[in-house]
């Protein structure tokens, strides 16, 4: 199949963990043999005199990045302008690949689908799936009701979650990466959606390389590695920490990552007086993540919002001990007392009892650490997620499209769903 990606991140613009899986998903396609082409963008606050737009071949991925328009539009402070903005000059180079007289030998190319990551791409994705009369499939890697527990009353809020409402509709079949994911998408933006299939993340596990843990004289080292904001649960684990140094002297916590609520988060520590116990390090890369599992007693990952939590898997193929939350993904990616120890989201006192439980036995740590890459290296390859992305590539249809009125937006946190629904998933 001709495969149009469309994302606002791919390497080497990357700006978490989305950029991330776009890569994979494309790398392992067209290993499997599909015509594969990322439409993305340059850095931003760049211009086509600093950094024009490029047509390369990297990895065997057509990856065309479009150059930012001149108008000076910051993302930070002019988010949803920035976001049309790009979403212009993404349609225009996307225009490009079917007009033969603007390719020269490489001729037109006309996708079979358009494959749109987050709501950030929707208006060049609609447009290019209408435009070239093939199936829209949208990836939902996360929501903004579900990065606000639930709630859209802000401004940009409403914005943003018209949007995604808006590319869910318009898509043709959706993917979701954990079950909670598909029933937030569901509940959210249904119940007039095309089928939604989840898809669990992948991880390259030969990136991650595995390490046994040895006993230190120094006393037990937590990490924690993330965005540094509220969804993520920091806080919780500097409570705990405090908790657990009780019984576990000269416990520390190492932070790895960075956002917005570093101040906040370095006034919780002091709240708790463990300002010395917590060292925040910034945004580390691949090897100096590895580096900080490989020596950790446990990674603890508190999210309270979580659509997949791809470090877990990152630590698990390190042989990282796992302590996380079953905030969305985490509880579907850790089994609790089998690949890890869990606690419910925002529970301080759950999570306390888990890494304890987690020092206290350090065999039975390194049991479930085992089982854990065991089960990441059976059942999160990237080749099996593009096998099954292709397949609802292969099975979406063009629907005929009907006018849309605006959505109804709803404010307050919407209910859970009857767990007694049966769910359409496609599990590793």
């Amino acid at each position: 199949m001709r495969v149009l990606i469309v994302s606002w991140e791919y390497p080497p613009v990357v700006v978490g963990g989305l950029g991330r899986h776009v890569h994979h998903l494309a790398v392992e396609l067209a290993r499997a043999g599909h015509d594969v082409v990322v439409l993305s963008r340059q850095p931003g606050g760049s211009d086509g005199l600093s950094h024009p737009g490029s047509d390369r071949a990297c990895e065997g991925v057509r990856v065309i990045a479009a150059s930012e328009d001149p108008p000076h539009f910051v993302f930070g402070e002019d988010m949803m302008a920035w976001v049309l903005a790009m979403g212009h000059s993404l349609i225009r180079a996307g225009l490009k690949l079917g007009d033969s007289k603007n390719l020269g030998a490489k001729g037109p190319w006309i996708p079979d689908v358009v494959h749109a990551h987050d709501w950030l791409v929707a208006h060049p994705a609609i447009a290019l799936a209408e435009h070239f009369d093939v199936p829209l499939v949208s990836t939902f890697h996360a929501t903004e009701a579900g990065r606000h527990s639930g709630w859209v009353s802000g401004r940009v809020n409403k914005q943003v979650h018209s949007v995604e409402w808006w590319l869910a509709a318009e898509s043709d079949a959706l993917i979701t990466c954990s079950v909670s994911m598909h029933d937030e998408v569901n509940r959210l933006f249904g119940p007039e959606l095309s089928e939604i299939h989840t898809i669990h993340n992948g991880i390259d596990i030969d990136a991650w390389p595995f390490a046994a843990r040895t006993p230190t004289n120094s006393g037990p080292e937590l990490l924690f590695a993330g965005r540094l904001e509220y969804e993520k649960g920091l806080q919780d684990a500097i409570a705990a920490l405090a908790r657990v140094r009780r019984t576990h002297p000269g416990t520390t916590l190492t932070v790895a990552g960075d956002g917005t609520q570093l101040a906040w988060l370095q006034d919780v520590a002091r709240k708790h007086r463990v300002s010395r116990a917590v060292r925040f390090v910034g945004s580390v890369d691949r090897v100096g993540l590895t580096t900080l599992l490989h020596r950790c007693d446990a990674i603890v990952l508190p999210s309270r919002y979580e659509p997949f939590g791809i470090v877990a898997l990152e630590a698990a193929a390190t042989g990282a001990p796992l302590v996380t939350s079953t905030a969305g993904g985490l509880g579907e990616a850790v089994t609790d007392g089998v690949t890890g120890m869990s606690f419910a989201p925002g529970d301080v006192t759950g999570l306390t009892a888990a890494i304890r439980g987690t020092l206290s036995d350090p065999d039975a740590t390194q049991n479930r650490a085992i089982a854990a890459r065991h089960r990441v290296a059976e059942g999160f390859a990237w080749n099996q997620v593009a096998q099954r992305t292709a397949g609802v590539y292969l099975g979406a249809k063009r629907r005929i499209r009907r006018p849309l009125g605006r959505p109804n937006i709803v404010e307050r946190p919407l209910p859970e769903r009857d767990p007694a629904k049966p769910v359409d998933i496609t599990l590793p």
